[in-house]
């Protein structure tokens, strides 16, 4: 197995409470439990030597890989051939159906010879809480009294793993042995023949849990089509029809498995710690909430068709505005922080792991996010527009206490919203007058008008609607760069910022609007590079970081969808199929993209899969309108 396979070599795979990656060579090398935002027990990506891994593939080396997910599901499928046979592994999580947070999760391999003869090697090294708590290993022979077709006894094994605070089990038809090596670790070998098929399951649970049941020699395929079948039925509840199907599916597919079923929170990434730049220091914790992405997708979730989804995000987004609310109606502190963890916990307090290496030598690596104290001030903007996007799945809103929060907020914003603050990218070199804040206040009021309005809601519309209208002005003196004819970063400053190509989807310019399609321009000048875009240029407006990184995938996605706004349907769609052939073998995307077209960043990413809905959507509607 390669020590640092390629950010982009994995496939996801999950129960919408955990999720894994599973590499192209059939190596789990992230796995957290009993959460997303959980320590490891399987981390190599981050440290291949100190972070962990299950393997369950081939043992010639010289196999060739492919990879895929069986068709509208997240059951992912490794397929290994060699001049001996050809193998298959098969990769899936249980789904959580019943939205009750839980300690035991599961985790099932299965392999089978599809021709020939294929010799299979499975390897469970387990490394609790990212490498740093010992364990454990019991194992225990298992023999289900059955025999196969030419008359072996099918031996398998368990290992039983305890450590502080978890204990894993893992069962196995194939028999397993100490391994020498590491001790207290474990490797089993078993050749299959065309037809034959061998499992792995790996059951993660708190000390006192039950054990699990012993392993039938059926279990896998047992378990394997429910999953299939719960996948393809929530999948058909899509309504979209347009030119991309199987894009839009996957991404779909990968919101749903990056959203925390207990709670309906989505997370930004499933991982941690992978890196903007291969040897640089911007890498960060991606495995909780933000505020921004999450509101963005309810847009995203509702032109599919996903309104529950939807409805239980925007739910809990309308507990947030009343967390910080004293009982005699004053708001304590900052109304939102910008991200949460899933269950709504604002404690994310940051570490370095100084142990782990990280990916090809990517350090620090970092746990829990420390820019979840920052302030952000577009977070109103997207909190409001969520909340207006999805009123109609939420039956108005959240009722009288829920606007009453909501009004509070606005009231306190309206005092609030003229400050500098460290802006969208959650850069660390301190803040500025950012326009895309200013621009996403002006959203926040817009739509509390909208909302108060429609709902005929007991609100401030006179001062909401003054904040509004000095907030357009404001933006449109201060922000316009007279030598870049365009609206720019921050108030007095000369450089261009991708998140302001959300100013024409939220409605703060129209998207064919004089000084718009100028400041479309100068990003088509300054940001984009065949297509890809950055969010901004480090050198030119200093973040407080060392390195560089590479083009934001997110912000190519808006790009797309801008262009189409604008009417530039050639190059919106040109843009939009180049930037597709950047998707991994299985239509994933991470962060980035850099210089040589790799991925970069954590992996995949839940922003750029929403916004490739958004532009998909935004494009086919430009397109079918000009066929008609």
């Amino acid at each position: 197995m390669d020590r640092y396979p390629a950010i982009a070599d994995h496939g996801l795979v999950g129960d919408l409470q955990s999720a894994a990656l599973v590499s192209s060579q059939g190596v789990v090398d992230w796995f957290a439990v009993p959460r997303f935002d959980s320590p490891s027990v399987f981390a190599a990506l981050l440290d291949h030597d100190r972070g962990g891994y299950f393997r369950f593939a081939p043992e010639d080396h010289g196999t060739a890989c492919k990879q895929l997910y069986y068709p509208d599901t997240a059951v992912l499928v490794t397929r290994f051939m060699s001049p001996d046979g050809v193998g298959e592994v098969f990769d899936f999580m249980p789904p959580d159906r019943t939205g009750t947070p839980t300690d035991r999760h599961v985790l099932i391999r299965g392999v089978r010879a599809v021709r020939g003869t294929v010799r299979f090697v499975l390897e469970c090294r387990p490394r609790f809480d990212y490498g740093r708590a010992e364990h454990d290993l019991v194992l225990q022979d298992s023999r289900d009294g059955q025999h196969s077709r030419d008359g072996r006894d099918d031996q398998g094994g368990t290992a039983v793993f305890r450590a502080p605070g978890i204990t894993a089990y893992l069962q196995s038809t194939v028999p397993l042995r100490r391994d020498t090596e590491a001790g207290q670790d474990v490797r089993g070998v078993v050749t299959l023949n065309a037809g034959e098929v061998a499992g792995a399951v790996l059951t993660t649970d708190a000390p006192d849990g039950p054990p699990p049941p012993p392993l039938s020699r059926d279990y896998v395929i047992e378990e394997l089509w429910p999953a299939v079948d719960f996948w393809q039925h929530w999948v058909r509840g899509s309504r979209y029809r347009g030119r991309w199907p199987s894009m839009v599916n996957r991404s779909a597919i990968t919101l749903k498995l990056l959203t925390y079923a207990p709670t309906g929170a989505p997370v930004a990434a499933a991982t941690m710690g992978l890196p903007e730049q291969i040897g640089g220091e911007r890498n960060w914790d991606y495995r909780y909430t933000w505020v921004r992405d999450g509101s963005l997708s309810v847009r995203a979730l509702l032109d599919l068709g996903f309104n529950e989804e939807a409805a239980r995000f925007t739910r809990w987004l309308g507990d947030r505005l009343g967390d910080h609310l004293r009982g005699g109606g004053d708001i304590e502190g900052e109304p939102l922080q910008i991200m949460y963890r899933v269950d709504g916990d604002p404690e994310l307090s940051e570490e370095v792991l100084e142990h782990l290496e990280g990916y090809r030598g990517s350090y620090p690596v970092r746990a829990g996010n420390a820019a979840s104290d920052q302030l952000q001030l577009d977070i109103y903007g997207e909190a409001l527009y969520a909340l207006a996007e999805g009123s109609t799945a939420t039956q108005g809103g959240g009722g009288y206490h829920g606007w009453k929060n909501l009004a509070r907020t606005l009231d306190w914003l309206a005092d609030s919203w003229d400050r500098p603050d460290e802006g969208i990218w959650e850069t660390r070199g301190g803040r500025q007058d950012f326009t895309y804040s200013r621009v996403m206040s002006w959203v926040a009021f817009d739509r509390g008008l909208r909302l108060a309005a429609e709902y005929s809601r007991p609100a401030d519309t006179a001062r909401w609607t003054a904040a509004r209208d000095t907030i357009l002005d404001q933006v449109m003196e201060r922000a316009w760069n007279a030598k870049e004819q365009a609206l720019v970063q921050y108030y007095g400053g000369d450089v261009l910022d991708a998140s302001l190509l959300l100013i024409p989807r939220v409605g703060f310019l129209t998207p064919r609007s004089e000084s718009w399609l100028s400041t479309l321009d100068a990003m088509d000048r300054t940001l984009v590079s065949d297509s890809l875009v950055y969010r901004y240029d480090p050198a030119a407006s200093p973040d407080g970081l060392r390195g560089s990184e590479g083009t934001f995938s997110l912000c190519t996605f808006l790009y797309v969808d801008a262009l189409a706004r604008a009417g530039r349907l050639r190059m919106a769609r040109y843009a939009f199929e180049k930037m597709l052939t950047y998707a991994n073998h299985v239509g994933l995307f991470a962060e980035e993209i850099g210089p040589r077209g790799e991925q970069l960043g954590n992996f995949p990413q839940a922003f750029t899969h929403l916004s490739l809905i958004m532009a998909a959507r935004t494009l086919d509607e430009a397109l079918d309108r000009q066929r008609d």
